[in-house]
């Protein structure tokens, strides 16, 4: 059970990493009036995020069920995304809520689309290549039943 709330704290602390280091670079390497190279550098954010995902969503999906990598990958972009939407801004000097709460609400539906599209990108990459664990367990099964004879039926 240790191990596992340290993946989840690692992939939490991970995606929470690369939003600072996007915010930090968007602060110190852009002028305030550059506003392109700001979208720029968090459509890259969101990009990396979701490709994050994606690879941890391939990787889990192979070795345990859907439902508990789900809840560890939900745990960990719930508790990313409250840093990220709360926390980040502070660290660089800004106000959560100060871009209105039609900002504040974007960027939660825009780390959620992002995360939720790298997870289901990665899963379905899993499933249409047959490595996930349910198909897996589904052609080992399938190698079991060929292997038995057939028997007759007596009549």
């Amino acid at each position: 059970m240790r191990e596992r709330w340290r993946a989840v704290g690692i992939l939490a602390g991970a995606l929470f990493v690369v939003n600072m280091v996007a915010r930090l670079i968007i602060r110190f390497g852009f002028d305030d009036d550059d506003i392109t190279a700001a979208d720029r550098m968090s459509l890259g954010m969101f990009v990396l995020v979701g490709l994050i995902l994606a690879t941890v969503a391939f990787v889990w999906s192979r070795r345990r069920p859907a439902a508990e990598w789900g809840a560890d990958v939900a745990a960990a972009v719930g508790v990313a995304l409250l840093l990220t939407v709360l926390v980040g801004p502070l660290l660089v000097g800004q106000n959560p809520f100060g871009g209105g709460a039609g900002t504040f609400f974007a960027q939660i539906w825009l780390y959620l689309a992002a995360t939720g599209i790298g997870v289901l990108l990665g899963y379905l990459l899993a499933v249409a290549f047959g490595l996930d664990q349910r198909s897996q367990g589904l052609k080992r099964y399938a190698e079991q039943k060929a292997m038995k004879p057939h028997r007759p039926v007596r009549r």
